[in-house]
């Protein structure tokens, strides 16, 4: 399937802000890079500010309406729903290695307040989103009593640490450099069982 021109430059976007950060990339290298005009560039996302805001809503929404849809079923278990959510981060996460290099360093700037608040402001959404399923299951005591928010830290803080760079994953995983552990589906799934092995052992009540 083609890829439409908006994120064809997104795409390379992301790559060019990943590696050289957003200050020190100009629309003119953009342009080069995706083999666009700068006009075409202004038309779609009208200054290097609003290119940045569209990268993250884009990428954002999917978790976003995976766990509001999660917190909507009434078929699953609260534990199915947090296991659901935890496959679909880590699945997201590694697919997305070059994406969340940009985010780590968009997240460390604070100079561009407007996309450090939406930044700020989507995270924020998804983890109390997540907090309500795990309240949810508090209430009907198949969870333990827990702090909700910070078990949402843990759980996307184990995802982000392993996420650091591919070298720091490597050296988790007594791997050589060589290595590629964001392709390799066998660790994705140790990764996985490893996180929901955790929250379940936290969570449920015996």
């Amino acid at each position: 399937m083609a890829v439409d021109k908006k994120e064809h430059i997104m795409n390379h976007a992301i790559a060019l802000f990943a590696d050289r950060g957003v200050e020190g990339t100009s629309i003119r290298e953009l342009a080069l890079e995706a083999n666009v005009n700068v006009a075409m560039i202004n038309y779609y996302f009208g200054s290097k500010d609003k290119l940045v805001e569209a990268i993250i809503e884009d990428k954002m929404t999917y978790m976003k309406d995976k766990i509001e849809e999660m917190q909507s079923n009434e078929t699953l278990s609260e534990i199915d729903k947090i296991d659901i959510i935890i496959e679909g981060y880590v699945t997201r996460k590694l697919a997305g290695a070059v994406f969340n290099k940009f985010l780590y360093k968009e997240l460390m700037d604070t100079k561009r307040d407007a996309i450090h608040q939406l930044l700020t402001k989507s995270f924020a959404t998804n983890a109390k989103n997540i907090a309500a399923i795990i309240e949810s299951g508090i209430a009907k005591k198949v969870f333990k009593e827990v702090d909700s928010m910070l078990t949402v830290a843990s759980m996307i803080g184990t995802i982000s640490y392993v996420m650091m760079s591919k070298s720091f994953c490597n050296k988790l995983l007594q791997k050589p450099d060589t290595n590629e552990p964001y392709t390799d589906e066998e660790f994705k799934e140790r990764l996985i069982n490893h996180i929901q092995k955790l929250i379940h052992t936290h969570l449920l009540v015996n």
